[in-house]
């Protein structure tokens, strides 16, 4: 059974990616208060929580239910499609 905290983990930092990179929700605002939408640090904003999701799932593979890891890959591989454009 997947653990919520550990989801909620994952969509914390996928959220904080998504917000840097100017999607327009809750965490946007909050990450505007924050400083963390200025031009010069969006980006690393994203990238430093791209960093984080891959080290974690690099950290725990093998030792996730299914999906834990289905709901990880999917943010990794989402924000590295966002980062690549």
């Amino acid at each position: 059974m997947a653990n919520p905290e550990f989801l909620g983990l994952v969509h914390s930092l996928q959220a904080t990616a998504e917000a840097a990179l100017g999607d327009i929700n809750a965490a946007t605002a909050s990450a505007g208060r924050d400083g963390l939408l200025a031009a010069d640090r969006a980006r690393q904003t994203a990238e430093r929580s791209l960093k984080l999701l891959s080290m974690l799932a690099e950290k725990t593979r093998g030792n996730l239910d299914m999906t834990e890891a289905e709901v990880l890959g999917s943010a990794v591989a989402a924000l590295r499609e966002r980062l690549s454009n």
